[in-house]
């Protein structure tokens, strides 16, 4: 039988820095838009929009829900396999 799957999802990580202010969220209603959001850009890593860089660093790229009022700054690796969340707003 063949089973056909959705998109593969990026694996999301966090800083030390985006760690820390997970911790400190303790909001359910906060915890499920932040999870809904990492599910949005962990199968849409482009979906955010990049922000201005030089060249010595990753590409930061903005995500925000409006709806949910979660932001994230994050960067994708060079595979496009893992998302890298570097800061939160929840």
């Amino acid at each position: 039988m063949n089973r056909q799957h959705g998109p593969r999802r990026a694996r999301i990580t966090f800083s030390d820095a985006a760690a820390k202010q997970l911790e400190t969220i303790t909001s359910e209603a906060e915890l499920h838009a932040l999870d809904r959001a990492l599910v949005v850009v962990s199968v849409d890593p482009d979906i955010g929009e990049p922000l201005p860089a030089d060249a010595s660093g990753p590409q930061l790229r903005q995500y925000t829900d409006e709806i949910e009022r979660v932001r994230l700054l994050y960067w994708v690796t060079a595979l496009r396999t893992v998302v890298v969340v570097a800061y939160i707003e929840a």
